[in-house]
């Protein structure tokens, strides 16, 4: 059984950018303790926190694992991936470069893009939110007048991005060979955003 300060943890490690009380309710015990346990997690530098503004008032702060945090997880590919996209960046231009990260998410995404092909918008986006989550992604949908948005609750490449934004052209590009549509990012959590999200261009 995973302790408090592990469940704290792999809550961060899915939920970036959480506050206390959304710690708390999801890991089951209360704000006091939680703000101990990330006390001691930001000393042991697991654990790094930052102001947010949302509306008016004090901003609040929310909390993310360090790179250090993050490889205490399965996620020890983290270095080796870093260290490869530093080689692939230093030995093919920035162009091509691109082009290889989109056809990987082409790649990864056609098969299942043949599937949900003909699939009424909805049901479609209901199901690259079943598909997604088998490889690391949580995601939500909403419908905003005529047009529909996908936010990234959780993204398998969120760590990587911080030392190479270049990798979110793969988020991008999955949604677009998915939906056989553009989409248009209008958030992004690099940018300070609570989370990425994505506008479907509807023809």
């Amino acid at each position: 059984m995973k302790s408090t300060r592990e469940r704290v943890l792999q809550t961060l490690l899915t939920n970036p950018n959480s506050t206390i009380s959304a710690l708390a309710e999801a890991v089951g015990i209360n704000a006091v303790s939680v703000r101990h346990h990330l006390t001691s997690l930001q000393a042991d530098n697991l654990v790094q926190s930052q102001e947010e503004r949302h509306g008016v008032g004090r901003p609040r702060l929310v909390y993310s694992l360090t790179e250090k945090g993050a490889e205490l997880f399965p996620t020890r590919y983290l270095k080796l991936i870093n260290q490869l996209l530093v080689q692939l960046k230093n030995s093919m231009p920035k162009e091509e470069l691109e082009r290889l990260l989109v056809q990987i998410a082409v790649d990864l995404s056609a098969e299942f893009a043949k599937k949900i092909k003909h699939f009424p918008m909805e049901k479609k986006l209901d199901a690259i939110r079943v598909f997604l989550a088998q490889e690391g992604y949580v995601i939500e949908w909403e419908k905003q007048n005529a047009q529909y948005v996908i936010t990234e609750i959780t993204c398998p490449f969120y760590h990587i991005s911080q030392k190479h934004p270049e990798v979110c052209m793969i988020d991008h590009a999955i949604f677009s060979s998915l939906l056989s549509l553009p989409v248009e990012r209008v958030k992004c959590i690099l940018t300070g955003d609570n989370h990425c999200s994505y506008l479907i261009q509807q023809n």
